[in-house]
């Protein structure tokens, strides 16, 4: 490719368009158009370049922000390459943790005293019901069939896996507490739904299974940890009595981008903790 006096080789460009997606994703563009998207970028900066635009203030402050972004980008990723743990930090962590491993595999049947269509049902229906659907999975029968796939019931097609940290506090509570296989517990999920639910199985994730679960999570603390003492480090300094202010800056109308953070604003800072 060549734009006036500019030569653009096969790898550059490729290695440019590499470098976009790193930031935003692959494009859903042709060869083709991606080719003329930048024949256009380069040819307007050249123009703005002859214009001495790059020189007028608004300019100058736009490249700053962008020169300290990739900087930042650039040292976040350092960073994040260096708090990756080692194989026996992940294996230390495991065996210190083994319980936030643990696996329930249950059967789920909820019970509405008030149907979608208006059916209402009283405590000893609901306790009808529920004593249905235990002897219909006790004798292997349908359960559906023996509530006439009643409005007011929803069943999981199959049972469902969990574990500790993946479901509410008091199903948790309510899963966990069960040790025989085939156990039932009712619990009520709020004041109108009575939750059954049946224990299945009980297994624990092994090491190789929770290694990437694991790894993402120390590797996000040791970041944290390492981020924190760059700053205690660098000397950060805030003025507590402007920040307070809720109100936004002059003009502003989203968040900018924290350190560590790409253009497109997901923040690899603060990625969920999934134990």
């Amino acid at each position: 490719m060549k734009v006036g006096d500019q030569k653009i080789t096969q790898a550059q460009f490729e290695q440019m368009i590499a470098d976009l997606e790193a930031l935003q994703g692959p494009a859903d563009l042709s060869r083709k158009k991606l080719g003329e998207n930048f024949a256009s970028l380069y040819m307007l900066s050249q123009q703005a370049v002859a214009d001495h635009l790059e020189s007028s203030p608004e300019v100058v402050r736009q490249m700053a922000i962008d020169r300290t972004q990739i900087l930042s980008n650039a040292e976040f990723a350092k960073l994040q390459a260096a708090a990756k743990p080692t194989p026996a930090q992940i294996s230390d962590y495991y065996n210190a943790h083994l319980q936030d491993y643990d696996v329930v595999t249950l059967r789920r049947v909820f019970i509405w005293k008030k149907g979608p269509a208006g059916q209402d049902l009283s405590d000893q229906e609901v306790a009808v019901l529920a004593e249905k659907v235990r002897q219909a999975y006790a004798s292997g029968s349908d359960p559906k069939k023996v509530v006439n796939n009643s409005a007011n019931v929803q069943i999981d097609p199959s049972p469902l896996s969990f574990q500790r940290g993946e479901m509410p506090p008091e199903m948790e509570k309510a899963a966990f507490a069960m040790t025989k296989e085939g156990e039932w517990r009712q619990m009520s999920a709020d004041p109108g739904t009575v939750l059954l639910l049946q224990l299945v199985s009980f297994s624990r994730r092994s090491l190789s299974a929770a290694t990437p679960q694991i790894e993402k999570k120390l590797q996000k603390e040791n970041l944290r940890e390492e981020l924190e003492s760059m700053k205690k480090k660098t000397g950060v300094w805030m003025d507590e009595t402007y920040f307070a202010s809720k109100s936004p800056g002059p003009g502003s109308k989203a968040e900018p981008a924290a350190p560590g953070q790409a253009k497109n604003n997901s923040d690899r800072g603060e990625e969920k903790d999934e134990r």
